[in-house]
């Protein structure tokens, strides 16, 4: 077992809940592995206390932390400087130590190519379907966009909400790449083209995991790959879905993976190979 000494650098999750999470796992098994002295723990925060953790933190020495809700777009407003991803995204869920505070990132966005690359996943001139307009659904817009996908369809439930999200893309990336899509209108997409889907709502999550987005199996066989950013469960409605369509179908828990290995190697300097990735993925999600 590693020790905790005087030496130790400390850094945790802020959020709430915060219980849940598999954040120590991840970093606690990456310290231990690679023999740095580093403590991972998770700090529940009650609403309006984001300032006093983050400035707390500070004053404590921590080295860094991880956000995650409801508070990754508040934390901005108390941080030293932010990574310009982080800044396009309008959320953070890294912070590193930096002369006079915190600097925020957004390591969920490269955490997901990564997951991509790992998965033998291209989103480079491809087109591409986010399901749902919301917070994360921005993110993975922003981050498809910077990554050369063909086009994008926001598909929601809530059209005004997916062509608000669709035009905010559009402006910001000074392109007409993104178009909304009412979920009751996926009849349009063009037959026989097919997208990379990225499910990108909480419908499907344990413990509500017979539900999902769309279940109309026409829409199905639009897809070449599919790609669920939850996690519990491992596979779940929507997957099931898409490989009954004949799709290959993935779950977010390597994005979850890979958003903690960032941090950490922000937090260390150190590079974790593949193969200690493959470990630490099959320890905790397998």
């Amino acid at each position: 077992m590693r020790e905790i000494d005087g030496n130790t650098k400390v850094c945790g999750l802020i959020g709430n809940p915060v219980a849940h999470s598999k954040s120590p796992a991840i970093h606690n098994f990456l310290a231990s592995e690679m023999g740095y002295n580093l403590a991972y723990a998770c700090f529940p925060v009650e609403e309006g206390s984001v300032s006093k953790a983050v400035e707390g933190a500070y004053a404590l020495g921590f080295c860094g932390l991880n956000v995650t809700v409801p508070y990754k777009q508040e934390v901005i407003t108390f941080l030293k400087d932010i990574d310009p991803l982080a800044k396009k995204i309008g959320a953070v869920n890294t912070l590193v130590r930096c002369e006079g505070g915190f600097k925020g990132y957004n390591t969920d966005m490269p955490g997901l190519m990564r997951a991509f690359e790992r998965d033998g996943v291209s989103v480079k001139d491809k087109d591409v379907i986010i399901l749902g307009a919301g917070g994360v659904a921005r993110a993975v817009a922003m981050l498809l966009e910077e990554s050369g996908a063909s086009s994008l369809v926001i598909v929601n439930r809530n059209a005004d909400h997916a062509e608000s999200l669709a035009g905010d893309v559009n402006f910001i990336s000074g392109r007409n790449f993104a178009r909304p899509l009412a979920i009751g209108d996926t009849d349009r997409l063009p037959s026989g083209r097919k997208y990379i889907v990225i499910q990108a709502t909480s419908v499907g999550m344990h413990p509500d995991t017979e539900n999902c987005v769309i279940t109309d199996g026409s829409f199905y066989a639009h897809v070449e790959t599919g790609y669920d950013l939850i996690f519990n469960p491992a596979e779940t409605m929507f997957m099931k879905l898409c490989k009954k369509a004949g799709a290959e179908a993935f779950n977010g828990s390597k994005m979850l993976l890979y958003q903690g290995i960032i941090a950490y190697e922000h937090w260390t300097g150190l590079k974790v190979s593949d193969e200690l990735a493959d470990e630490c993925y099959k320890r905790i999600f397998e």
